[in-house]
């Protein structure tokens, strides 16, 4: 029997890549780096992956029979260095020093913006932790546009994955809080996901990379460090040594649970269909069940304006029929077709919409936002977007 190769975080963040699919040929990414432990971990690996070649007896992105001239087919794909200085800390302008010199040492593309987060944090009324957090993105976002890529690749961790679900759940998030930072979502790709932060600095450690240290994680004033450096801490210590890798499978367990409910959803929402205008998202379509939905004609008694920027009918009866569960999850399905988001739709606002339809009486509607209006009227569901 051969030897068991050990995962380290290079290897788990292969495995990770391949099982999402993170990274394709062909891609470009900007990748935030701070300089501090996790970014520069994230940076090291997609440096190796592009300069390592298959080699056996390693894992990599593809099996050593689809290698072409003994090199990974992923070693096709790009990456760019961003990096942020917050000007908060004096130790600010050294982190980005540190990050510049990696760069250029190993010819890797890098750009850099100054940002006074502290001054957004004041005039916004913000946490600086937001301003910071926004700073990033924003920045982000325009170095992508300027090197023409299509993905960003955050370095979050599996810590802060358990962070993030002990954060939402402390404000009231529900089943969806538990779900935490996902490895993917829209263009934002996170290699290090399935990486705890010891395994992560651990990995700094065997290949001698002396990263940045940014002492203010260590000072218990934000929500976030109290929860990493004294929650967690205590629970390990007190119930279970092992709450990091007990809280990820609970939130698989509900991810998969979510996507089955989502399926079931959008069988639903295809069988209640009666009509659909989605003027400015056409690219929103049912990938499935289209040959369900009833193509009805547009039925004038329900229009009320014929500015509507979009609208959808649903069969109310039928609605009515199905589990609280399956409701709510087509009013948030629905919400999104129409506004590409759910943000500012809460609860409360979903409950109310479940009553206004059970109460099954006509020409009567809500208004959880000055956007959206929710009407019935003859059997049937009207839900509009009123901008």
């Amino acid at each position: 029997m051969g030897k068991r190769i050990k995962e380290d975080c290079y290897i788990k963040v292969i495995r990770t890549i391949q099982k999402y699919g993170l990274i394709k040929p062909g891609d470009k990414l900007v990748v935030g780096v701070s300089g501090g432990p996790d970014s520069m971990c994230l940076l090291e690996i997609l440096t190796k992956i592009k300069q390592q070649s298959c080699q056996r007896g390693r894992v990599f992105l593809a099996t050593e029979k689809s290698c072409q001239n003994g090199t990974s087919p992923l070693a096709t794909f790009e990456f760019v260095v961003a990096h942020v200085n917050h000007m908060i800390r004096k130790e600010a302008k050294e982190d980005e020093d540190f990050v510049k010199n990696y760069c250029m040492k190993n010819d890797i593309q890098f750009y850099t913006k100054s940002i006074d987060v502290q001054k957004i944090a004041n005039t916004n009324k913000i946490s600086t932790e937001e301003a910071g957090r926004n700073a990033r993105y924003q920045f982000f976002d325009e170095v992508l546009q300027e090197v023409k890529g299509n993905k960003i690749a955050i370095a979050h961790n599996k810590n802060d994955k358990v962070e993030t679900i002990i954060m939402n759940e402390l404000r009231g998030c529900g089943i969806q809080g538990l779900k935490g930072i996902e490895p993917i979502r829209d263009k934002y790709i996170r290699p290090l996901i399935e990486c705890e932060r010891k395994e992560i600095e651990e990995y700094c450690k065997e290949n001698n990379i002396e990263p940045r240290i940014d002492k203010t994680n260590f000072e218990n004033i934000y929500t976030r460090n109290k929860i990493r450096n004294i929650v967690i801490p205590y629970i390990e210590k007190e119930f279970n040594p092992n709450i990091i890798e007990t809280m990820d499978r609970l939130s698989n367990l509900v991810v998969e649970q979510e996507e089955y409910i989502q399926k079931q959803t959008e069988i639903v929402y295809g069988k209640i269909l009666l009509e659909e205008n989605i003027p400015f998202h056409q690219n929103l379509k049912l990938e499935e069940n289209k040959e369900e939905q009833r193509n009805v004609t547009r039925n004038e008694e329900m229009i009320q304006n014929t500015n509507d920027k979009g609208y959808i009918i649903l069969d109310l009866k039928e609605f009515n029929k199905q589990e609280k569960v399956i409701k709510s999850n087509i009013i948030l399905y629905t919400i999104t077709r129409l506004f590409n988001t759910t943000k500012g739709i809460e609860k409360i606002h979903i409950e109310d919409i479940i009553k206004l339809c059970a109460n099954n009486i006509g020409n009567k509607f809500l208004m959880p936002n000055k956007n959206l209006k929710v009407f019935i009227k003859k059997g049937k569901i009207k839900i509009s977007k009123e901008v």
